[in-house]
Order: structure tokens, then C-alpha cells, then sequence
């Protein structure tokens, strides 16, 4: 068995979470996941009507399901990294340096949020 570096391993488990978040969730992979889900519309206790995705198949529930993508992508990615370390090192770049991305700016993203909300929480005590 070869040893992974502990650079390695942080790359392979930012870029696995940032292919897993690329399957599951982003705009951009909405094509494949389309044909595994239905959409469903449910009442709410309010009457208000809401619509939601159902997967239609064992292999939808993969498609909208973070923790079975995850497992999957995680398998994928260490198995080229283990096989092809010189074709899957590019490969996790990219999607290391997204992921680390995408965590960052949820941080700020939630901060900022947070800032917004309190200041107009103070707005409100002032008048």
C-alpha cells in the first residue's frame, strides 16, 4: 500500500467534497440528476403548496442524497489518486482548491449575513 501524504489527504477530502456538492446540489449537474427525480407537490398545515424532488430510483436517491454521493465520490477520487497519482494530482487540485473555496465563502457568506441582520436589528431598537 502506498503512504499519502497528509497534503494528499487534506486535497482528497476538500476536492471529494467539493464533487460530491457538484453532483448533489449545483445548478451546473442539474441535467444528470433530472431523470432519477419526480417532482412532487405537498400541502404544508398553512395550505400553502409546496413542491419538492423525489428520486424516482435507488440510483436518484444516490444523485440527491449527500452522505451516499459522498461515499461514492470518496471511493472514485482515492482509488485514481491510488491508481494514476500523476493524472488524479490535477485533477485534485482543482477540486481541492474549489472546495476550500466553497467552505471559505459560506463562512463569509454567513458572517456577512449575520452583520446585516444585527444591524438592522439595532435600526429597529433606535426608532
Amino acid at each position: 500500500m502506498r503512504d499519502i501524504s497528509w497534503m494528499s489527504y487534506i486535497m482528497l477530502i476538500l476536492a471529494s467534497y467539493r464533487l460530491t456538492h457538484l453532483i448533489v446540489f449545483d445548478k451546473i449537474t442539474e441535467f444528470i440528476r433530472k431523470p432519477f427525480v419526480k417532482k412532487v407537490q405537498t400541502h404544508t398545515a398553512s395550505g400553502e403548496v409546496q413542491t419538492k424532488e423525489v428520486p424516482k430510483s435507488m440510483f436518484g436517491y444516490l444523485l440527491k442524497c449527500y452522505w451516499c454521493a459522498g461515499i461514492w465520490s470518496a471511493v472514485f477520487l482515492g482509488a485514481l489518486y491510488l491508481l494514476f497519482p500523476k493524472v488524479s494530482f490535477v485533477i485534485m487540485l482543482i477540486l481541492s482548491i474549489a472546495g476550500g473555496q466553497s467552505i471559505i465563502e459560506t463562512f463569509v457568506g454567513v458572517n456577512i449575513k449575520k452583520v446585516d441582520y444585527y444591524s438592522e436589528l439595532k435600526k429597529k431598537d433606535e426608532r
